[in-house]
């Protein structure tokens, strides 16, 4: 039975309740990523990480998750959305309670490589789903933005949470908290989400291509997440960055020459997924200086604890989930999504702009306020983003898609946390030598920061402006041919 012959009375239920498994899933991922931060000093001093090891906690993460979004997401399309997003639920909930019961540092890193193996193989199909879920337009942007608000609030909410568990609890309840999220995840993925065959290995069983790409991803991050300890011009970085240039272009090549490949080069002639990665990337990148560093100006330059920081932070949080659920959908079946991300990016670049010449003794309402309710930017560019980045796609790649789309996200993470930390942390350095108070020092680092990520959500605006076109708005009607569903996956009423 085709997954479009259930009864069309049982199928909007259906289809809203697998959001919200697709949701919850991304909340419990997004929330791991930014409370570990939050805990790091505790888990540092409990398990003896040193401060160089201590950075492994989120690299080993980073690493395993950025390295194999691409990967899972075109088994996917191969094996199953629904088996990989059940494997990849089932090996992060594991690898969470393996994290919560460390006692020692090759433990925990042991764990943490294990979750990002379980969030690649989860993340990579969740839109992969969700865009053959929800094939009339307006359903479609209104889904998008219920999972793009998930991702950009989890983050504030997981500074907050952090703050909370590490300080009431201890930092083991950081990953205890995964559990119950995960368990209700595989509960209720096995009766809402469809049952889809795949095209079957054969359609895409690239050994070699699946080993160079993934080693490639894994050597690049690798060498992006340590150029900041060790310069972006000594001889590791470029060694490391020269061979993962190597793997990736041999990957490309024999994509282009195999019978079967791993991942279609078809799928970069759209211009709206080579156009929306691409800006996903700068946006990304330069949005890593609102995340994280305004965090530490809270912290290290006003004086902020963990908790008062994620309520500081909260308003942006409630800003975006009012743009993105209430407005956005609404606005990109009016005017269109390439107008509305030009326009959410236009407030981002007046966001960094202004926190680029916030003061040393700023005053919340009146310095940074203004600068949280403009965030209402993202949640006009994400969604918009979302649905450029894969509506370019055929169905039929749809996980691979969605692969590429969460790779590029993290690329662009792990190039923001490497270029505008570094950036920062050398104009300290240098107003410090010149004299300057540490608050003050802080503050310039930030400042320009601040200054570089603005351009780079500039150049984000120029290439949308220039590469993303209008999807097509005309509701599919059908599955791909390939992808066959059980009677019960389609009229079960229980993302």
């Amino acid at each position: 039975m085709s997954a479009t012959s259930a009864p069309s009375s049982r199928r909007p239920r259906s289809q809203w309740l697998a959001l919200g498994v697709i949701a919850t899933s991304l909340l419990m991922v997004v929330l791991d990523g930014s409370i570990v931060t939050v805990a790091m000093p505790a888990i540092q001093n409990d398990l003896g990480f040193s401060p160089a090891g201590l950075g492994w906690v989120v690299n080993a993460y980073l690493i395993a998750f950025g390295s194999l979004l691409l990967l899972s997401g075109r088994l996917g399309d191969l094996v199953g959305r629904r088996r990989m997003f059940l494997s990849g639920t089932a090996v992060f909930t594991a690898a969470s309670l393996l994290a919560g019961v460390a006692t020692s540092p090759a433990v925990l890193l042991a764990a943490r490589f294990l979750q990002g193996v379980g969030s690649a193989m989860a993340s990579s199909v969740g839109l992969g789903i969700l865009v053959t879920l929800f094939t009339e337009p307006r359903q479609r942007a209104r889904a998008i933005a219920v999972f793009s608000f998930t991702g950009a609030a989890g983050a504030s909410i997981g500074q907050v949470l952090g703050g909370v568990l590490t300080d009431a609890l201890s930092w083991h309840w950081i990953f205890f908290i995964n559990l119950p999220f995960g368990l209700a995840v595989l509960t209720l993925a096995r009766r809402v989400l469809p049952a889809d065959r795949g095209l079957g290995l054969k359609a895409g069983a690239d050994a070699l291509g699946a080993l160079l790409v993934t080693a490639g991803l894994m050597v690049g991050i690798y060498a992006i997440v340590k150029a900041e300890e060790y310069g972006w011009t000594s001889a590791r970085t470029l060694v490391l960055s020269m061979l993962a240039a190597v793997l990736l272009a041999a990957f490309l090549a024999r994509q282009a020459t195999a019978r079967t490949p791993l991942m279609p080069l078809r799928i970069f002639r759209s211009r709206s997924v080579s156009g929306a990665n691409l800006v996903q990337m700068l946006m990304v990148a330069a949005l890593f200086s609102f995340q994280i560093l305004v965090a530490f100006y809270l912290q290290r330059v006003l004086g902020y604890d963990a908790t008062r920081t994620g309520l500081a932070m909260l308003p942006a949080a409630g800003i975006i989930g009012a743009v993105s659920l209430g407005v956005s959908a609404r606005l990109n079946a009016r005017f269109g999504e390439r107008p509305v991300l030009l326009t959410g990016i236009a407030l981002l670049v007046g966001v960094l702009g202004l926190l680029a010449r916030v003061p040393v003794h700023a005053d919340y309402v009146r310095d940074l306020l203004p600068v949280m309710l403009l965030a209402a930017g993202f949640g006009l560019a994400l969604p918009a983003l979302t649905t450029l980045g894969m509506s370019g796609a055929g169905e039929e790649d749809s996980g691979l898609a969605s692969g590429v789309f969460n790779t590029t996200q993290q690329i662009g993470m792990a190039l923001g946390v490497a270029v505008l930390s570094t950036l920062a942390a050398s104009r300290t350095n240098t107003l410090l030598a010149h004299g300057r108070s540490r608050s003050e020092a802080l503050t310039g680092g930030y400042h320009l920061a601040f200054a570089v990520g603005a351009g780079l959500l500039a150049a984000a605006f120029a290439v949308a402006a220039v590469l993303l076109r209008a999807p097509d708005r005309r509701p599919r009607t059908t599955m791909a041919p390939a992808r066959d569903t059980t009677p019960d996956a389609t009229t079960l009423p229980a993302v």
